[in-house]
């Protein structure tokens, strides 16, 4: 009953819901979820902060359409090539989506609302792994699986001291290989020196784990 009193209040020129909502992932982006609130979005507007209610009925339907704009940036699996290959480019554009905007990583499951781009990626992916063999329930398996691993490594990936090979070579040499003193770390010691000689870039392993994943969920399909 409140949400529809507030729907009933005038909205300020210029406003709109895609607006509203581009502005909130805005600040999404720059200061994390927590630092969003309806006076702060309506500030960043030029707005009264009652006139956004006339677009959203309250901070949990924001949240449900800010979600939805991030499943409209990913990918859908491509349905002209092999399962594995619309896998890939899949879960590459989730995990390039999410570091625009890592505050959307701890909520992409947590809708119990889902907006139209929400169900359509869903869809997708849910018609993909049909299509390729998988059961009902090894399909959810594999969904299962695979969001785990995008999402997890995106959100380790976010809390990185470092966002290059170069960054983490210079770290390693200057921070981490004087705290791994050789008598006492050895093995700690060996693969620190051993990774910055080779140029180590941990952003590889990605597509290392991943093809792990993709191997291991092969021979399930069909397997019902």
């Amino acid at each position: 009953m409140s949400g529809k009193k507030k729907r009933q209040v005038a909205p300020d020129a210029g406003l709109s819901k895609q607006r509203v909502v581009m502005e909130a992932i805005r600040i999404a982006d720059r200061e994390g979820v927590h630092g969003l609130s309806m006076r702060r979005l309506a500030g960043a507007l030029g707005a009264g902060a009652m006139s956004l209610y006339y677009y959203v009925a309250n901070k949990e339907e924001l949240l449900d359409a800010m979600i939805d704009i991030v499943f409209e940036e990913i990918e859908l699996p491509p349905a002209e090539t092999d399962w594995q290959s619309a896998m890939r480019r899949r879960a590459a554009s989730t995990r390039q989506v999410l570091a625009r905007h890592p505050w959307a990583i701890s909520l992409m499951e947590s809708r119990t609302s889902p907006g139209p781009a929400n169900l359509r990626h869903r869809e997708a992916v849910t018609a993909c792994l049909r299509g390729a063999g998988f059961s009902v329930l090894m399909a959810t398996h594999a969904n299962w699986l695979l969001d785990s691993y995008v999402y997890g490594f995106a959100l380790q990936e976010a809390s990185l001291p470092f966002d290059t090979a170069d960054e983490l070579a210079n770290m390693t040499e200057d921070v981490y290989l004087p705290q791994l003193p050789p008598d006492e770390f050895p093995y700690l010691n060996e693969s620190a020196a051993a990774l910055v000689a080779a140029g180590y870039d941990p952003a590889e392993e990605f597509i290392f784990g991943l093809g792990l994943i993709l191997g291991a969920l092969e021979p399930l399909r069909a397997s019902a």
